[in-house]
């Protein structure tokens, strides 16, 4: 190795950096296990329990015997490994570099930035030891698969699998932070999972909400809508559909029926785009035991159809795949799916969504960087990943609760520096009883009434929320005795977490002291060099969203009709498309924002992580200041040249109860905000980029045209 003289200033130490891992240059890894393994000599991996693995939902140890199958160890590479990968990562957006886009196969992504053979060896070899079956060491080095029984995981890693009892539901966990022995503690990060909670997806039905103020006209947003909103049809009309464009969707199950997608694009006049198509796969890794089983079709098949439909939505003319396997008792098959993907041999998709999520706090310190690394790896492949921001408003360890009770948390899915987040908005035409300005009273034959472009507020179903608050009751004040949440109305149709989600990184890494709530020895990813633009905030932590979508579930009158036909759930996709399944969710947002990359692909070639892009064209649109004729709140106004909407009015902010960042003067409900003993709602759309909806939703076509940075 090269020894540098100390201190070592920054832009030297990335500089030679680049250097190492340049095309020419091969890179040999730091050794990380140096001394002999003794088992005596223990390490604690801390931040690995779920909350729910607690004394008030235990059942006890399970039999020893439980096979839990496909695990995944996450290893550790030595600092300058990292610190290399992250200048080559970073080099691969900057033109002029050596490394501008010059995208790696997986092979050479972990023979640069991988761990030694003889580490990898030393890790499976004591997995061996204790029984342990080793079913592949992944390419990227970092990362192997391993099975075994309950006996041999507490045997190895010394600590039981226990069963939990939680809201009726039984689910397995370990009860204690695994261990591993000291000497291995440089080459391993952790267990990536040794429980049953899976995340969820990121839709929300479609709900009737009442009204004190009268009626809601309801207009469902078709894709020939999405087009004519955001500005897709011009790109469709000079031949940009996705052409020759691959959309992989990450799913853990199979969808319903396959002839739903047909039926989805034949309704809405997509068919003629003949060469968009529509397969399912479930990916085996390169070598070793098929960790990748048919999922078959479980719970999640309408979140899969939705994301391959509305995909094909933003990118008619695309190959849309959806690429699932099965859960295992300890592992997300959507995980596996893109952990298999972004190792083959072959080139790796291009586009990827992913429309699931669950909170730092909850994931823990190796799920969050499990998928770090997994993202990160995609972008010196030139993957570009798209991920759905969350459903919970800024209190995304809340999911489906009445009230937020954990403070403002962040899907650690969505918060990596390497992806894409995907944030939700609503329209405001109802809130401004402008609903005939944007809408025509009839369709075409593709369902189409939208006019132009609409004005967009966050979407917020919440009493929280200043513009629902001021629609019922006059006054934009929700907390207090006589505050919105606290009226009759506001307690029986609009408590709840529901809204895009949006927030600062606060615990990818280290372990929260309370149960779901950033506390303890939690830290946020850092901030990437490319996240500056007015409005973001100095705070030295990855912020989310970077991006928006409409992503409403109708209360405004505003929802997403899709093809379902899971009779389960009692939605055919017979007659037209109002009596379909239809909802909300940034788990439409983030495919469709797929879709419009796929254009930009399309144009201009794979990008990797078009983020660098996104906030440079953003940047120069709203200057040091914003830019007001791009202000979303001008509606059919808006200037035509603008890329990017800014969102300035409304607030994501929802009802909260506790004492973490809820603002509760007085009443049973109060609001999220960043003081618990003033009003400091979390969050306010800003001019240029905010929490509820980033950067803004945009112009299609000048995004694209655009997009040659």
């Amino acid at each position: 190795m090269m020894t540098l003289p100390l201190p070592v200033r920054r832009f030297e130490l990335a500089a030679l950096a680049v250097v190492l891992c340049s095309p020419l240059m091969a890179f040999s890894a730091q050794r990380q296990v140096v001394t002999p393994v003794d088992e005596t000599q223990r390490v604690v991996l801390n931040g690995n329990i779920r909350p729910e693995a607690n004394a008030k939902h235990d059942l006890g140890p399970v039999d020893d015997s439980l096979p839990l199958e496909h695990m995944q160890l996450l290893l550790h590479r030595a600092d300058d490994t990292q610190r290399a990968l992250d200048a080559y990562t970073e080099s691969l957006s900057e033109k002029g570099s050596p490394n501008y886009h010059h995208w790696l196969s997986a092979a050479e992504f972990g023979a640069r930035f991988g761990l030694a053979q003889e580490d990898i060896d030393a890790v499976t070899g004591w997995l061996k030891l204790h029984g342990l079956t080793v079913g592949t060491v992944y390419p990227d080095r970092v990362t192997i698969d391993f099975s075994g029984t309950a006996a041999q995981v507490r045997e190895a890693f010394l600590t039981e699998i226990h069963a939990y009892d939680v809201k009726g539901v039984r689910h397995i966990a370990n009860s204690s932070n695994p261990q591993i022995p000291a000497a291995l503690a440089g080459a391993v990060t952790g267990i990536v999972s040794l429980n049953d909670f899976r995340p969820h997806p990121m839709y929300k039905p479609r709900a009737q909400y009442t009204f004190s103020s009268g009626g809601n006209t309801v207009e469902a947003v078709t894709p020939a809508d999405l087009a004519k909103i955001y500005n897709l049809a011009p790109l469709f009309k000079a031949g940009y559909t996705g052409k020759g464009q691959t959309i992989v969707v990450i799913e853990d199950t199979n969808v319903y029926s396959t002839q739903n997608w047909s039926t989805f694009r034949k309704t809405f006049g997509l068919s003629g785009y003949t060469n968009g198509s529509f397969t399912q796969v479930h990916p085996a890794p390169k070598s070793g035991s098929n960790n990748c089983a048919n999922p078959g079709v479980n719970d999640n098949d309408g979140e899969a159809i939705l994301d391959a439909e509305y995909a094909s939505a933003a990118a008619p003319n695309a190959a849309i795949v959806l690429a699932s396997c099965a859960d295992t008792n300890t592992t997300f098959g959507g995980q596996i799916a893109l952990q298999n993907l972004l190792n083959d041999s072959k080139t790796p998709p291009a586009l990827v969504s992913i429309s699931y999520g669950e909170c730092e706090e909850y994931n823990g310190a190796s799920y969050n960087k499990a998928f770090s690394n997994l993202y990160q790896q995609a972008v010196t492949e030139g993957v570009s990943i798209f991920v759905s921001s969350g459903d919970e408003d800024a209190a995304s360890c809340d999911v489906q609760s009445a009230a937020a009770t954990h403070g403002i948390t962040v899907s650690g899915f969505a918060s990596t520096p390497y992806n894409v987040a995907v944030g939700g908005t609503d329209f405001e035409d109802t809130f401004l009883s402008e609903n005939s300005t944007y809408w025509n009273s009839s369709n075409t034959s593709a369902f189409e009434s939208a006019k132009s472009y609409i004005p967009e507020i966050p979407w917020n179903d919440s009493c929280a929320s200043s513009l629902l608050a001021k629609f019922e009751t006059g006054s934009t004040v929700a907390y207090g005795t006589k505050g919105f949440c606290n009226t009759s109305l506001g307690e029986t149709d609009f408590l709840g977490v529901a809204g895009g989600s949006g927030g600062p990184s606060a615990c990818a890494t280290g372990s929260p002291s309370t149960s779901g709530v950033d506390s303890g020895s939690c830290k946020g990813w850092p901030k990437p060099s490319w996240q500056s633009v007015v409005g973001n905030p100095h705070d030295g932590v990855r912020d989310i969203p970077d991006v928006s979508l409409f992503a409403a579930n109708g209360l405004w009158g505003h929802y997403y009709p899709y093809c379902d036909g899971d009779s389960s759930r009692g939605a055919s996709c017979s007659g037209a498309p109002d009596a379909w399944s239809g909802a909300g969710g940034t788990s439409f947002a983030s495919p469709i924002f797929a879709g419009i990359q796929a254009l930009v692909d399309q144009k201009w070639g794979r990008q990797g992580n078009p983020n660098p892009v996104y906030y440079k064209i953003a940047k120069a649109e709203y200057g040091s200041g914003g830019n007001s004729s791009c202000n979303s709140s001008l509606g059919n106004g808006i200037k035509s040249t603008c890329a990017f909407h800014d969102i300035t009015a409304g607030d994501m902010d929802v009802n909260c109860t506790g004492t973490h960042n809820c603002y509760r003067p007085s009443g049973t409900n109060g609001v999220l905000s960043l003081s618990d003993s003033s009003y400091q709602p979390a969050y306010r759309s800003t001019t240029g980029w905010d929490f509820a909806t980033g950067l803004g939703t945009v112009n299609a076509y000048n995004l694209v045209l655009n997009s040659a940075w």
